[in-house]
Formats: structure tokens, sequence, C-alpha cells
């Protein structure tokens, strides 16, 4: 991948009843590039609007790929991939971190009736998880309208498992939280 090659990573840290989506656009030479935020709700259904949000209002039209920390972010606020994919026509990637069984049980147990099967049809509908081996690390990688998601998220990981738009996107959450 060229050095220039720019990701917007979205990551999220939430206290009370909002989460903080930030945006990093960081280059596969590891150069951060721009910054933008946005919010969801905790435990709603608004993720997918945020996330579309913090990559609009960038207005980049050099982002070549947009990576989201997670499918599930403020308890459960399930991101549609494809929806975020056909609204910002980029490949999109979920990265997760830690092998689960997957969140089904979870969301069941957490809503009931039309709040659970929402969440269930959003959930459903997203491409399967497969495990990409980076650094000696494992992560998890659902992707929409990319051909090769581990070289990318390979490319964007200069080291450990966590590539590099997640991770300061990440601080940059945290970072406006703690603002906030």
């Amino acid at each position: 991948m060229k050095t220039g090659t720019r990701a917007l990573g979205v990551a999220e840290s939430y206290r009370g009843d909002r989460s903080t989506l930030a945006g990093t656009v960081v280059r596969a030479s590891r150069v951060v590039d721009g910054f933008s935020f946005s919010s969801c709700t905790v435990g709603g259904t608004d993720s997918t609007d945020a996330v579309v949000d913090v990559y609009r209002s960038l207005d980049r039209e050099d982002v070549r790929y947009v990576l989201v920390s997670g499918i599930a972010p403020a308890w459960f606020n399930v991101v549609d991939l494809h929806a975020v994919h056909e609204a910002v026509d980029r490949p999109v990637l979920s990265v997760s971190f830690e092998a689960s069984p997957g969140l089904e049980d979870a969301i069941a147990e957490a809503f009931e009736g039309d709040e659970r099967d929402r969440r269930l049809a959003v959930y459903d509908a997203q491409p399967d998880r497969q495990a990409v081996d980076v650094n000696g690390e494992r992560v998890f990688v659902r992707a929409v309208g990319c051909e090769d998601p581990a070289n990318v998220v390979e490319s964007f990981t200069p080291e450990g498992g966590r590539p590099e738009p997640l991770r300061v996107a990440r601080l940059a959450a945290r970072a406006a939280d703690d603002y906030a």
C-alpha cells in the first residue's frame, strides 16, 4: 500500500448516556492528517448515522478506507456496515480485538421486543468476522466493499494489533470525554 493512502479510524468513549465518536485520518505512513467528532446514544440505534457524520464532516475525498472499532459501540448501538459503505462509498471494516461467540445472546438478554429485534436484524445482516493475524496478535475483521481486508489492517498497523487510525481515534475520543 502506498504510504500516502489514508484511512479514517472511528472509535468511541462514553460516560453517561452519550458516546463520543472520534474520527482520525491517518496515512499508511503513520502521519495523522485530520480529526472529526460526533456522538451517539448509549443503548440507542444511532451509531451508523454518527459514523457517517464523522466521515462527512471531514469532507475528505482522499480517505480510502473507513475502519470502525468494533460493531456495537455505546452498549449495543450496532453499526450497519453496509449502510455506512453505501453512504460514504468507501470500503468499511469493523475491527474487534477479542474472540467472542457473537453478540446475539447479549443483545437478547439486554433488550426486549422491537428494540431487541431491530438490533438483532442489523447485527445478523453484517458480514462474518474473519481472524487476521498481525504483528503476532489476532484481530477480527468484518468488511464491506473491501477485497483484501487483511492487507488493509496490516498496512495500517505498525506494531501491536490495533490499527493506527483506531488507536489514535480511541485516544482522541477519550480526551474529548475528559474535556467535556
